[in-house]
């Protein structure tokens, strides 16, 4: 199996007020976590590379919320989007 099969992908939608928690909308590994990134990429939304996160992510159920657990760890690559974005300095 090559380490390219075995990528571990996990989208949030997070939009403030509308969407007070983030979410998980898509998650997948191997080829579904590649289009996912794929879809990403091509879509301008900045990637973290984070696989302890993304595992704990993958956990959660598609569009159900995260759990106050990650908060932070997801608040920090949300600062990492926002900064990637020119949003926030």
């Amino acid at each position: 199996m090559s380490e390219r099969s075995n990528t571990l992908a996990v989208a949030l939608h997070y939009e403030k007020p509308n969407v007070p928690v983030p979410r998980v909308v898509a998650k997948g590994r191997g080829a579904i976590g590649e289009k996912i990134i794929e879809t990403a990429r091509a879509s301008g939304v900045p990637i973290e590379p984070n696989a302890p996160l993304a595992e704990a992510l993958a956990q959660v159920e598609l569009d159900e919320e995260i759990p106050e657990a990650l908060y932070r760890a997801v608040a920090e690559v949300l600062i990492f989007v926002l900064r990637a974005a020119g949003k926030v300095e």
